[in-house]
């Protein structure tokens, strides 16, 4: 029997399996609007036999999108467009998530196959915004964020959450990861306040808390809120993995379902030693000191691999993206290497294996 095929449910939404389809940046929306390209490319991958598919980092503001290009979800016009989305995520029974984030001082960016540059407020981009008017790298420094206005994050990720649950989505994911607006907070090096939203860990946890606080709220009861952190700046002196379990542990008393561990992405100074599965070992140390599930991300390639990590409880379910790119029936293939039989769409059941059965119809 495997573990990476069992389901899993999370508050009122059961997932088919432990296989997850982390949020991948498409940076071809429209004014935050989803267009063609990500029903096809969320759709293949709700074919492809994942349990739970997560659309790309979407906005909350215009300012919070990391290039011109991305995603949003802060208006109500921006529903439909998603709704058309997640239906067909449904009908090929995936869960839909959608993770949403404030990109901060890492904003105003153009896109990887544009060059991935900052934009310029004249260009098209806009001033950044952060914790603390520091930049990241040699990039410009952002307008340091008033109290008040930090003060109205947790209602702007509430209502998006709303315009979420409208829009079809069954998981909304909180980013406080990448070096991210929650992340930027988090972190003593993008962090410097000296009011109650810097400081020591308490100040500095305070804007991702109430926001996980005011989400949960907000949130019809079915609906399952999960937070992506990143463990470990990966720079002395940054986050680390004991204020990642602090704040996680916090976390699951506000509500939130499952921590998704990743790592990185805040300083440019960091160095992070890349091998298969290289964040695992945080996923396991977060899930053996709270009391509720965690996934794990990062070089997850292999069946294998990703059997070895949930039967071992390491993790509660894995999170593949690259992988999924490179073939968005990575879960099917998976099943099939680990002997499971998991259920085709019936235009596509000649391609399942074993195809000899099928080869004369």
């Amino acid at each position: 029997m495997s573990s990476l095929f069992a389901p899993i449910t999370l508050r009122g939404i059961e997932m088919r399996n432990r296989v997850w389809i982390a949020p991948m940046c498409q940076y071809s929306s429209v004014e935050g609007h989803p267009t063609d390209w990500h029903l096809v490319h969320m759709g293949a991958l709700a074919r492809g036999g994942a349990g739970l598919v997560i659309q790309e980092a979407t906005a909350i503001a215009p300012e919070g999108r990391i290039s011109p290009t991305d995603a949003g979800i802060w208006s109500d016009e921006h529903i439909a467009g998603y709704r058309r989305i997640t239906d067909f995520v449904h009908s090929q029974g995936a869960a839909a998530g959608i993770q949403l984030g404030h990109a901060g001082r890492k904003a105003s960016t153009s896109a990887p196959f544009a060059g991935h540059g900052y934009v310029q407020p004249g260009d098209g981009g806009w001033t950044t915004v952060g914790p603390s008017a520091a930049g990241f790298g040699d990039w410009p420094a952002p307008r340091e964020l008033a109290a008040d206005e930090v003060a109205a994050l947790p209602g702007a990720f509430a209502a998006a959450a709303v315009r979420s649950a409208a829009a079809g989505f069954d998981v909304v994911e909180l980013h406080a990861a990448h070096g991210y607006l929650l992340h930027q907070f988090l972190s003593p090096l993008s962090n410097t306040r000296t009011d109650a939203y810097g400081g020591g860990l308490a100040g500095r946890s305070r804007l991702l808390l109430e926001t996980a606080a005011a989400v949960r709220a907000a949130l019809p009861g079915g609906q399952a809120l999960l937070v992506r952190l990143s463990a470990t700046d990966w720079v002395e002196g940054g986050w680390d993995l004991a204020q990642t379990i602090e704040v996680s542990r916090a976390l699951v008393g506000l509500g939130v379902d499952l921590i998704d561990v990743s790592s990185g992405g805040l300083d440019p100074r960091q160095r992070i030693a890349l091998e298969p599965g290289y964040q695992v070992p945080f996923a396991r140390a977060v899930r053996a000191a709270i009391s509720a599930p965690v996934s794990a991300v990062g070089l997850i390639t292999e069946a294998a691999q990703a059997e070895r990590i949930v039967a071992g409880g390491d993790a509660d379910a894995v999170m593949i993206a690259r992988a999924a790119l490179r073939d968005p029936s990575w879960p099917q293939r998976a099943a099939h290497e680990l002997g499971v039989a998991v259920a085709w769409p019936p235009q596509y059941e000649r391609g399942s294996w074993p195809s000899e059965a099928r080869a004369s119809r």
